[in-house]
């Protein structure tokens, strides 16, 4: 399972004032080809699937946010793909490390349902405890589904603590999800349930498409490996 935070650094430079001059460089033919490819990749991408901002931490842990409930109440999860089951911290959690992410509210949110069967579950690193609640949960701007998700009331492990990840949502299959909870991809009304992440190199964003891979990069297929069965 990985962790992650956002470190953005900014940068301005003052430069001196000045004539500068400006120089005109002619259109080819291979440079209006070129443009033209790129606004039909751009043009596919945006019908193909959303860009998702990825935060990224030292190359190795990476977070996405969502938002809960019709208040659009905002988490930054791990997009884990070992898990398939969404949770949060509670605003009734009494744990250290649920006072120090961010805590969902059930009164503020209209789309709120009740539901009340405990969710555990035991990771390497530590356990979460609570029990299930049903809200609206969206991914990027147009990406939602109405979700049975862990309202977290407990935490056990050094790692939920430092860590600055508010929850998980689950990517994996039904198959081992904790108590057959269904899966956001499952429930979203996506005709295609695909996803992919595209891991770069700080400074340069990291982000995930869903549903789809980015055909903007017109990277060509390198091998395909078929799933054997939907387990960890």
């Amino acid at each position: 399972m990985k962790f992650a935070a956002s470190i953005i650094a900014a940068l301005a430079g003052i430069a001196a004032a000045g004539r500068i001059p400006m120089h005109q460089n002619d259109l080819t033919i291979a440079d209006y080809v070129a443009q033209k490819e790129q606004i039909v990749r751009r043009a596919y991408r945006m019908t193909a699937g959303e860009d998702i901002p990825m935060k990224d931490y030292m190359n190795t842990q990476y977070f996405i946010n969502i938002k809960l409930g019709s208040d659009n109440q905002e988490f930054t999860v791990v997009p884990d793909t070992g898990s398939s089951n969404l949770w949060v911290y509670s605003m009734n959690c009494g744990s250290i490390a649920c006072h120090t992410h961010s805590q969902y509210n059930p009164e503020t949110s209209t789309t709120y349902e009740a539901d009340g069967q405990a969710f555990d579950i035991t990771y390497g690193s530590g356990s979460v405890n609570g029990y299930v609640s049903r809200d609206v949960c969206s991914v990027g701007d147009d990406i939602s589904a109405k979700m049975s998700f862990g309202e977290i009331q407990k935490v056990k492990g050094s790692t939920f603590l430092i860590s600055q990840m508010d929850g998980i949502i689950g990517l994996a299959f039904d198959t081992i999800s904790v108590d057959g909870l269904p899966t956001f991809m499952e429930q979203t009304s996506l005709e295609e349930k695909t996803f992919s992440f595209y891991m770069k190199n700080n400074p340069e964003p990291s982000y995930m498409v869903i549903p789809g891979i980015d055909e903007s990069l017109g990277l060509e297929q390198i091998a395909v490996h078929d799933v054997i069965e939907e387990t960890y």
